[in-house]
């Protein structure tokens, strides 16, 4: 892909470091994911209102 080809498209590049992939299915934060889904249960999702 060549300058032009680039901006000719109206998305940004963006190049993504394949060596974060080690991060896959790993819980960084225990507490604050502990405590949040503490938070889902007691309060739940919020209500989406359709009314247009």
């Amino acid at each position: 892909m060549n300058i032009n080809e680039i901006d000719m498209k109206k998305r940004p590049v963006v190049l993504i470091d394949k060596s974060l992939d080690f991060f896959n299915d790993k819980v960084l934060f225990p507490e604050k994911l502990a405590k949040a889904n503490e938070m889902l249960r007691k309060v739940g999702l919020p209500k989406i209102n359709k009314a247009k």
